[in-house]
């Protein structure tokens, strides 16, 4: 299962580095990857593959979200699928 987890935030030192290694402590897959600094402020996009984790969906949620609070972050994930159809004309 794919997945688009977005990381919204003040941009500090770290951010990369600490969403990926929880990514991969998660076994979570980053398949694409796209960031930018607007104004300060750090936006991350990227395209997950769930299917390579043994951990659940919602554990890959929670995990997220709970490093997100230790780095002053918002951390979303969403299946591909509902983001997809949320998304379709």
């Amino acid at each position: 299962m794919k997945a688009i987890v977005t990381v919204t935030g003040k941009d500090t030192v770290g951010i990369i580095a600490g969403v990926c290694t929880e990514l991969a402590g998660l076994e979570v897959n980053i398949l694409d990857i796209s960031q930018t600094v607007m104004d300060g402020f750090f936006v991350m996009n990227m395209l997950v593959d769930l299917s390579t984790s043994s951990k659940s969906y919602e554990l890959v949620r929670d995990a997220l979200d709970q490093r997100g609070l230790s780095m002053g972050l918002t951390i979303r994930i969403q299946r591909e699928d509902i983001f997809d159809a949320m998304h379709k004309i």
